[in-house]
Formats: structure tokens, C-alpha cells, sequence
């Protein structure tokens, strides 16, 4: 992965995390093996982890423990109410800069603006 890519990542990582909780609870390791699934490969255990602790000290999720075959118990993390709320406005953010950005990519957009006072 790239700088620029991991860069990018950075800023959105919170919401796929939250997105992936949205659709069912989830311990840290499948989160992050499904985000290598999806492509994701550079990501590491500790990055999602060091999230998952600041989304639980914000309130965002909901964390059970619950017994494994091997070693302690996981902490298995729910979207709760809170998160919901905050993973919506995550959704808005994202389709306006989607839009923003697709505008520009667009070859109308290398147009340059006309300044105040030009017509």
C-alpha cells in the first residue's frame, strides 16, 4: 500500500469499522481479517485494535466478553444507538466529499472559475 493510500485509509477507518459493526458484532482479529479479505492486506491488528478502544471510550459500541476455546475471553464489539448516529453522519460526510470529488474529476471541472468582476 501506498503513502498516499495508507494516508487516505487512515481517515476512513473508523467508519468502515463502524460499518462492518453495523452489520453484526464483531472481536477485533475478524474485523481485521475481513478488511484483509477485502483487500485491505497492510492493516495491522494493532491499528483496528488502538481504534476499537477509542470507539468503546466514546461510546460508540457496546463490548461483551465472551469465552474462547483458546486463551482469554474476546471482547466481541455492537454497534450500539450512539454509533448508529454517529455512522450516519459518517454515510452524509462521505457521499458529500464523494460528490465534491467526483465533480472534480470530471473534465468540466478543469475549467478554471471566473473571478468577481469577470463575465
Amino acid at each position: 500500500m501506498g503513502k498516499q493510500e495508507t494516508e487516505m485509509l487512515k481517515g476512513i477507518l473508523e467508519g468502515m469499522v463502524l460499518a462492518i459493526l453495523a452489520s453484526r458484532p464483531a472481536y477485533g482479529y475478524e474485523i481485521t481479517a475481513w478488511l484483509r479479505e477485502q483487500g485491505f492486506a497492510d492493516i495491522a491488528e494493532g491499528t483496528v485494535y488502538a481504534l476499537l478502544v477509542r470507539v468503546e471510550q466514546r461510546g460508540l459500541v457496546d463490548v461483551e466478553k465472551v469465552p474462547s476455546e483458546k486463551g482469554p475471553p474476546r471482547k466481541v464489539y455492537t454497534l450500539n444507538a450512539q454509533g448508529t448516529q454517529y455512522l450516519d453522519g459518517f454515510w452524509k460526510t462521505w457521499s458529500f466529499l464523494s460528490d465534491r470529488l467526483e465533480t472534480l474529476r470530471t473534465p468540466h471541472a478543469t475549467q478554471t472559475p471566473q473571478t468577481e468582476g469577470e463575465n
